[in-house]
């Protein structure tokens, strides 16, 4: 069959690629929404916003992360927050996924390279089911945000206008189940530190959307039956549990007598905070306490959640726990001295292996390098610096409140870690890979010292 020569090899390579077009899709979201916080209606003095500070906004509203270099219900308008709104809901369901719903609305039809796109996306195994699984994936997002919504605007209007606790809790709904951490308050949620119905709440919607949409589909069919699950819901669940109950007792301990954090708050009120920081370290991004008063020992152990984060194909970001679950296998089958890697009943490919590997060591050099570059830029210490450029290579928003003091090139580098850190470490490598080149031959084999 004679190549389509339509665009030339470039097009044809670039439909190899799918990768490449997600990036771009979450690029050009990025330049619109810097384009239209950058219009003076979008703040509240009239003005027009720096273009770094309306850059760093929507990259950050894409990429569901949350850092902020200026506050967001002081600064932008309600036309500038509800395109950080808008922004933070494209991010969250996946610009290639909207970009498939409307294909399928449209036209009624989905071409082979759009299904492509949205497998890249959803990060569903097979082609088939691909237009019903969008539908569920915007249906299912809808619907948690709509059931929070509720929740948060019955709550906020025991104080506040009722217009205003409508528009809070959808701003918060929308922003928790995409993991975002936007929040209308400048302080974040500390003022409700003590409240259980949101913190539970907006907690409930981090981990459902955490979680990833193919382990939510199947924890909705498969519940009661766990032996069945497949591998990925069964690492997902697991390491999310299991990092929920670390984090929370980790958390708890160390800020239990900080006077600054949980030192005020009683027992169960500690739990309660230590839950929810928990919880938000999973690339949410929301705040009960403030974060740069917190002791060494809870800043690095939310270095460490915040680049695992949370589930595939979901609204969290990080290495995913699927990435970390996996290597554990590996290590473990290693010091068992298996040649295979089984988890459960399954054999995991070696393929699996190696993105495992390569999306770890890809991640843990990007926020070495912009570590050590913000150190030389800038005058904050390691612990500090290495937080925030943790936080937004996992898209979280938890922040020591330095982002708005790095100078322009240090916010400009941020940037670009947050975009990495949404796309994905291998996706971001795929997009920039100029070919794709197979080998057509082997090497001889020759084993080398390792360790």
């Amino acid at each position: 069959m004679p190549r389509l020569r339509l665009g030339g090899r470039r097009s044809a390579e670039r439909f190899q690629h799918p990768t490449r077009t997600l990036a771009g899709g979450f690029g050009a979201a990025v330049l619109v929404g810097t384009g239209l916080l950058s219009l003076p209606v979008a703040t509240e003095s009239g003005q027009r916003a720096d273009v770094v500070d309306a850059l760093f906004t929507a990259t950050s509203a894409v990429c569901v992360t949350g850092l902020v270099t200026v506050d967001t219900s002081g600064h932008w308008s309600m036309f500038g927050e509800l395109v950080i709104l808008a922004l933070i809901q494209a991010g969250g369901l996946g610009i290639m996924t909207l970009a498939t719903l409307f294909t399928v609305l449209w036209s009624r039809r989905l071409a082979l390279r759009s299904r492509l796109l949205a497998q890249a996306e959803t990060k569903v195994l097979g082609l088939h089911g691909i237009r019903r699984v969008v539908r569920n994936i915007v249906l299912f997002s809808l619907a948690v945000e709509g059931v929070v919504a509720l929740i948060l605007t019955v709550w906020f209007a025991r104080t506040d206008d009722f217009g205003q606790a409508v528009y809070h809790g959808a701003f918060h709904a929308v922003s928790a189940f995409n993991n975002a951490g936007f929040s209308l308050n400048a302080d974040s949620l500390i003022g409700y530190v003590d409240d259980p119905v949101v913190n539970l709440t907006i907690a409930a919607a981090v981990i459902v959307g955490g979680l990833g949409f193919p382990v939510v589909f199947e924890l909705a069919r498969s519940w009661r039956r766990p032996r069945t699950w497949s591998v990925l819901t069964r690492i997902t669940v697991t390491l999310t549990a299991v990092l929920l109950l670390a984090g929370t007792l980790v958390f708890t301990v160390s800020e239990r007598s900080n006077p600054a954090t949980f030192g005020p708050l009683s027992g169960s009120e500690k739990l309660l905070a230590g839950f929810f920081h928990s919880t938000m370290t999973r690339t949410a991004g929301f705040n009960s306490v403030d974060i740069a008063a917190m002791r060494p020992e809870s800043l690095f152990a939310t270095d460490l959640l915040m680049f695992i984060g949370g589930g595939s194909a979901g609204t969290a970001g990080g290495i995913k726990v699927t990435t970390f679950g996996l290597l554990a296998y590996v290590i473990w089958s290693e010091m068992r001295g298996e040649s295979s890697v089984i988890v459960g009943r399954r054999r995991i490919p070696a393929g699996n292996q190696r993105q495992a590997l390569a999306i770890a060591l890809l991640g843990i050099g990007a926020v070495a390098v912009c570590t050590f570059t913000l150190l030389a830029l800038t005058h904050h210490s390691l612990d500090l610096v290495l937080f925030e450029v943790v936080s937004a290579f996992g898209t979280v928003g938890l922040s020591a409140g330095i982002t708005g003091d790095l100078p322009p090139v240090g916010v400009l580098l941020l940037v670009g870690l947050m975009f990495v850190g949404r796309v994905g470490p291998l996706t971001a490598a795929s997009a920039l890979a100029l070919r794709e080149r197979t080998r057509r031959f082997e090497r001889p084999e020759e084993r080398t010292i390792v360790g």
